[in-house]
């Protein structure tokens, strides 16, 4: 039986194309002594993973060319010759894009399926759940009765920011990209308001009514023109938590903006990037959190679920067209 790969082939110049992926066809792996054959069952699809389709300095090597790309995955182990791992049980961790492949089990936790969905281990308990809340606690810190503004809000880490920041009792405003996105938001995850900022002409001003005591917290998903509109409304002794900054993912040339010096100085803001990792410690404690705020009904997940493993670079490049809501997931 063979066994299906996708690889980087190469590396994209500004924003991907199906061209810059390759699949092959190899030999289905097995189980050696202390190994287990795993099966792709969901893979998470990213906006971090374009930074590693470049050859340049980040927080994560790039991926090499020519080899699988690698990113979240749930797999089902179908073979097992290491006593940690029973056949039929669930794992999730950082694994490559193939259809089966084996592992020592290093590096993979052990996920139950039964209480809710294997794929919301790839999402709202998973890495996706664990950006929102520590970045948003850790350096946001709101406190109840201030202004928290998310932008990429109906993304997989935004849609649930926005969920925290009401249980802790912020007044919540997203920026999304479709009408459909804003009633979406302002329904499902309880949005106080949420701009529309492909059809709005003066986000700033949007901004500053939809948040008319100005802004505490922002959580910055997009980077580029929205932040700089939001960061005209911040208030004295904010705090930005710098997630990403996906509408500059692709720009093959450093774009220039406001110089953020004088507003940060004069409103005495914080402004810190993190990744996730730098709070691995916490990890259990905010899981622990997390699932029990969604037991108790104060958080919903949204997924956006294609199917197939040859759509995994196409579930990809949507992510930079904004077709997903919540999270981007292929189920295999």
């Amino acid at each position: 039986m063979m066994n299906r790969v996708i690889l980087l082939d190469k590396r994209p110049i500004g924003t991907p194309t199906l061209n810059d992926f390759k699949f092959i066809e190899e030999e289905k792996p097995t189980a050696k002594n202390g190994e287990i054959l795993l099966k792709a069952l969901f893979v998470s699809v990213d906006p971090y993973l374009r930074g590693r389709m470049s050859d340049a300095k980040s927080y994560v090597p790039p991926f090499e060319l020519h080899k699988p790309i690698s990113s979240g995955m749930i797999a089902e182990v179908i073979a097992s010759e290491n006593a940690d791992f029973k056949v039929g049980s669930h794992v999730s961790g950082l694994l490559e894009w193939k259809e089966f492949q084996v592992s020592t089990g290093k590096g993979l936790n052990k996920v139950d399926g039964t209480k809710v969905g294997l794929s919301a281990y790839l999402g709202i308990l998973g890495m996706t759940g664990l950006t929102a809340y520590l970045g948003l606690t850790e350096i946001g810190k709101p406190k109840e009765g201030e202004t928290l503004v998310v932008s990429g809000a109906a993304g997989a880490v935004g849609s649930v920011v926005g969920q925290i920041g009401k249980v802790l009792g912020c007044r919540v405003v997203g920026l999304a990209g479709t009408d459909e996105k804003v009633e979406m938001l302002k329904k499902d995850f309880g949005y106080d308001e949420v701009i529309n900022y492909k059809t709005t002409k003066d986000i700033s001003k949007a901004i500053k009514n939809a948040a008319p005591n100005g802004v505490d917290v922002y959580f910055d998903n997009v980077g580029g023109e929205i932040s700089d509109a939001v960061l005209a409304n911040i208030n004295n002794f904010a705090r930005v938590p710098v997630c990403g900054a996906i509408s500059l993912y692709n720009d093959t040339e450093i774009a220039k903006g406001p110089r953020l010096q004088p507003i940060i100085v004069k409103n005495s803001v914080l402004m810190q990037g993190f990744i996730v990792s730098n709070y691995a410690a916490k990890f259990p404690e905010a899981i622990q959190k997390m699932a029990t705020w969604l037991k108790d009904g104060k958080l919903a997940h949204q997924e956006t679920i294609v199917e197939g493993f040859d759509q995994i670079p196409q579930a990809f490049l949507d992510l930079f067209e904004g077709k997903n809501k919540g999270k981007m997931i292929v189920k295999i």
